[in-house]
């Protein structure tokens, strides 16, 4: 396939690029030049701001777009526009943050979305993020019908992670002693490796899938208990999990996603449970989890140490130290 990139070089991208080259397709990167530049020297990068540079991509033809980094709808829009009769397909990087009610379990496609109050607006807030992404769903569409696959993408992990959203667990039980685990251990967690995303993502771009598929994984259900103990048996460290409830960690102002990556209250835990029978049934695999634990922590390995100016997502072991002694406290 002769493939047009939007992003490529963070995450996703670089994985979907990666994947791509091994699999001997022709690319072309278009994107700012400001994250990890020089990242793929040997790919064609036609340098741009989708907001006012795509005029350079005229005169070309790709069989495929794939959009990694569309968050306003006018930007999707103008893109889809201006690629419309040079792409057979546009992939539109999604999210399951498009979901409105969070309570609900087992949500397909069809799930109830999110709406905005003022449909103009253009800053991305945790309040506007998923609305906005339900715009860029249906501005693709508005433009190019029947011709965009939709992805509706989970908690993305694996090496490369900017967040440290799944990194932080891995880590921090590898480091051994007391842990401090959240909420209900039976509670499901989802997530998939951005490898097997972005093998998924070309799967269907050259099958010329498209329509809308929630993203995420395992296929089968895991629970936080499940994932602590997978990464203490793959580190081969002798952590112990201490739990503790939602009502104590809010209580102590602990943020859920933030403080303890991967904890949602009850309230949000319709997000931990997506359906995703579809992506499977048309061919999405997911790796075991050990070896997502292992390469994260390989990876995790050759970065620089996180510093007060540049601290990662997760809580300091000071942190974890005082709210171990009082979910003890409370106890006695």
């Amino acid at each position: 396939m002769n493939i047009l990139m939007i992003g490529g070089t963070q995450f996703l991208g670089r994985h979907l690029v990666e994947a791509a080259l091994q699999a001997g397709h022709m690319l072309t990167l278009f994107n700012r030049g400001k994250t990890n530049p020089g990242l793929f020297a040997g790919v064609e990068t036609i340098a741009g701001d989708r907001d006012s540079d795509l005029g350079k991509l005229a005169g070309r033809r790709w069989d495929v777009v794939i959009d990694t980094c569309g968050y306003i709808p006018r930007h999707v829009r103008t893109a889809a526009e201006a690629l419309a009769e040079r792409v057979e397909q546009y992939i539109f990087i999604s999210t399951i943050s498009v979901y409105s009610d969070t309570t609900l379990h087992d949500m397909d496609e069809s799930g109830p979305l999110a709406t905005l109050v003022d449909e103009s607006v253009e800053e991305i807030t945790g309040e506007t993020y998923g609305g906005l992404k339900v715009l860029c769903e249906r501005a693709a569409e508005g433009v190019m019908p029947g011709r965009v696959l939709h992805v509706r993408s989970g908690l993305i992990v694996g090496p490369h992670d900017p967040t440290d959203r799944f990194t932080y667990w891995p880590v921090r039980v590898a480091e051994g002693g007391e842990v401090l685990a959240a909420g209900n251990p039976d509670a499901p967690v989802q997530f998939i490796d951005a490898r097997d995303q972005a093998a998924w993502i070309l799967h269907m771009a050259a099958a010329r899938k498209s329509g809308i598929y929630n993203l995420t994984g395992p296929a089968e259900r895991l629970t936080m208990r499940a994932l602590l103990d997978a990464c203490r048996e793959t580190a081969a460290s002798d952590a112990t999990f201490t739990w503790a409830d939602d009502e104590f960690l809010l209580e102590h102002e602990v943020a859920p996603y933030t403080d303890l990556p991967l904890w949602l209250p009850e309230s949000y835990g319709g997000l931990q449970t997506i359906r995703v029978t579809r992506a499977l049934a048309d061919g999405l695999t997911c790796r075991p989890l050990a070896q997502t634990i292992r390469d994260t922590l390989d990876w995790n390995a050759t970065r620089p140490p996180a510093t007060p100016e540049k601290p990662r997502r997760g809580i300091t072991r000071a942190r974890e130290a005082e709210l171990l002694a009082a979910w003890k406290a409370k106890g006695t």
